[in-house]
């Protein structure tokens, strides 16, 4: 049997996605991963999703997600896909456990925050521990933060977040910045935030299961410090989950899948949506947005199909 529609990966773009394809009865099969529900399964209160204005926690809200794509007939698998075939039509996916025939298919793998590779980090991923000062900022009013990393992104989000916090110090490895220099100036004029060069965080201190301070390493004395703090925003960039469509689909030097009309891909039939070619906005609300319109695509090119 071939799929109308195969969704390769879950979180809110993939499952938006089967929640269309699956309300116009085209009974699409998800993909959606041994670790389902993206970047959300890691956030604990998601306060900027419209719709929930007591805030909501990341799992539940991806659980609500899933349930309501298979309310109307999505069929979700917890498994990965391990090889595709876009050469010919219609298209294979092959997961760890079966090979489909799809006539069109939706990508939604999404991107990986990068880590610093601690121990600590990732069990106070959400109690402390960010990789979004747009999500995350407002839990930390009047407090003291920290962010590493020292590109645009790291230097935008220091910027963002002293509009919260009382105290915002960007740890980088280098003396000098990657950032441009606008960003750098911003982030240099900025009354709130300090820097301390040449250094590296080598422990995330913890107390009552919540980030309490960082131990910083000072990578030409080699002198270690310990700075106390309530948050740890980690800013060295983005891994697009996009290895499978290596040579398969058209990339940007970045590894994001490109797109263009939104969400087509270059090849007809294959559209991608929400942080596997959204490498500007990642949020959740852009993300199931351009599941929506994937969904909606993937329909009017299988209607132009059978016209």
């Amino acid at each position: 049997m071939v799929r109308e529609v195969v969704i390769i990966g879950s979180g809110p773009a993939g499952y938006t996605a089967a929640l269309y394809t699956s309300r116009a009865q085209l009974d699409p099969l998800v993909f959606a991963g041994s670790l389902s529900g993206g970047q959300l399964m890691l956030t604990t209160d998601v306060e900027n999703y419209p719709g929930f204005p007591e805030g909501v926690m990341g799992p539940d809200l991806m659980e609500s997600f899933r349930k309501q794509a298979e309310r109307f007939g999505a069929e979700v698998v917890f498994e990965d896909v391990v090889e595709v075939d876009f050469s010919s039509h219609p298209y294979k996916v092959k997961s760890t456990s079966q090979e489909v025939e799809a006539k069109t298919v939706i990508i939604s793998t999404g991107a990986s925050a990068k880590l610093l590779g601690l121990e600590a980090e990732s069990r106070l991923m959400g109690h402390g521990v960010s990789t979004c000062a747009t999500c995350d900022g407002f839990f930390f009013r009047g407090q003291e933060i920290a962010i590493v990393g020292g590109g645009d992104s790291a230097m935008e989000e220091a910027t963002f977040l002293t509009r919260f916090a009382d105290k915002v110090t960007v740890i980088h490895r280098r003396d000098t910045l990657r950032a441009s220099k606008i960003m750098q100036k911003k982030a240099f004029d900025n009354p709130k935030i300090e820097f301390m060069w040449d250094s590296a965080i080598t422990e995330v201190l913890e107390k009552d299961d919540k980030v309490s301070g960082v131990e910083v390493e000072n990578l030409k004395s080699n002198e270690k410090s310990t700075l106390a703090l309530s948050g740890l925003f980690v800013a060295i960039g983005h891994i697009p989950n996009t290895q499978l469509f290596e040579g398969k689909l058209d990339l940007h030097e970045n590894g994001y899948i490109k797109t263009h009309d939104a969400v087509k891909t270059s090849v007809e039939g294959i559209f991608a949506c929400g942080d596997v070619q959204d490498f500007t906005y990642r949020q959740a609300v852009t993300a199931a947005g351009s599941g929506c319109m994937a969904a909606m695509d993937a329909e009017r090119w299988l209607e132009n199909q059978h016209s």
